[in-house]
């Protein structure tokens, strides 16, 4: 009887392991991923959630049966069909909501993705509300001249290029920090902060806006949290055991004081780890998620708002709202 149940611990201990492998390895797999049930709300309606402004009371937590619409500390996790557009489109334009938009376009990354997000931007991304872009690149004179809707500008910033990709990565938090400080505090109520290499193709609008948001990241909503790829070297201040998601740092954001006070504790996470000779294992994304997991959003997004179509169909994902763009490493991170 005890060999049997302790071949069974080993069947069951392993079996994320094997998951893991085969999911990145086997592309056909992460279709069957997606039958893998999410958590459930236990909340009996938006009214009982940990309200980010009043409006949110009307958030229909029951419309998504098929995936976890708040979580254990009662914020929601916004899904297409939990929410009217309209009313939150007028909420946040009576309340006098502003929102900076910022995103980094280094090197090859500036050609290759920067006019195709700004452009879908202007499309998609909170129609309605005033709008400033905080362009940061290292070459400001090839930033594309945008045609931008009324109540909508743009700020191009230049920063050094650091000779490796991982360090614009993560020094971008205390560039963040410094111009939250000196520059969007004084004109906007909220921020969001993106990678370039994405395409919005819907509606990305106020209903994200809230005091802290994370993002869901595509391939992890649907695995069991011993597969998240969170930094196990406790030498690391991104270092952890377990959290509650895994975040991913494509997209963050919430008003500014809440965006500086993260950017500031990630920026000095990742000096501390250099001091100490320690990269966290996802950079920035690993600081992020040690971050979100010490200080809880009070908003998450679902993967609808920021998809990679590589994973195949979910039945889950109704609306696409930012794509993943293809991916060229292997050229845009050339030295």
């Amino acid at each position: 009887m005890g060999h049997k149940v302790k071949n069974t611990f080993k069947y069951i201990f392993g079996f994320p392991l094997v998951l893991s492998i085969l999911y990145f390895t086997a592309p056909s797999l992460r279709v069957l991923i997606g039958f893998i049930p999410m958590e459930r709300c236990l909340l009996d309606s938006g009214k009982m959630l940990a309200l980010d402004h009043n409006l949110d009371s009307s958030l229909d937590l029951h419309a998504r049966r098929d995936v976890q619409t708040c979580t254990t500390w009662k914020a929601p996790i916004i899904w297409d069909g939990m929410f009217d557009p309209d009313l939150y489109d007028r909420m946040h334009k009576q309340e006098g909501t502003t929102v900076a938009l910022t995103v980094f376009a280094v090197g090859r990354y500036l050609d290759a993705y920067l006019e195709t997000f700004l452009n879908s931007s202007e499309h998609h991304f909170m129609l309605g509300l005033p709008v400033t872009y905080y362009i940061f690149t290292d070459t400001p004179e090839k930033v594309p001249d945008i045609k931008l809707h009324p109540q909508r500008s743009m700020k191009v910033f230049k920063v050094d290029k650091h000779s490796r990709w991982q360090d614009i990565s993560m020094m971008r938090m205390k560039t963040l920090s410094d111009i939250i400080e000196s520059d969007i505090q004084h004109h906007c109520t909220h921020v969001f902060c993106f990678d370039v290499d994405q395409v919005f193709t819907g509606r990305f609008g106020s209903e994200a806006l809230g005091d802290l948001v994370g993002l869901l990241h595509a391939h992890f909503y649907h695995f069991p949290k011993t597969l998240f790829t969170y930094d196990h070297n406790p030498k690391s201040k991104a270092y952890m055991e377990t959290g509650d998601f895994y975040y991913h740092a494509a997209i963050f954001g919430g008003t500014w004081q809440r965006v500086k006070a993260l950017t500031e504790a990630c920026y000095e996470s990742i000096m501390e780890d250099k001091q100490n000779d320690v990269e966290a294992l996802w950079h920035d994304e690993s600081h992020l998620n040690k971050y979100l997991w010490l200080h809880k959003p009070s908003r998450v997004l679902s993967p609808e708002y920021c998809w990679d179509t590589s994973i195949g169909y979910r039945s889950d994902i109704r609306v696409q709202r930012l794509l993943w763009a293809p991916k060229y490493y292997e050229t845009l991170r050339a030295p």
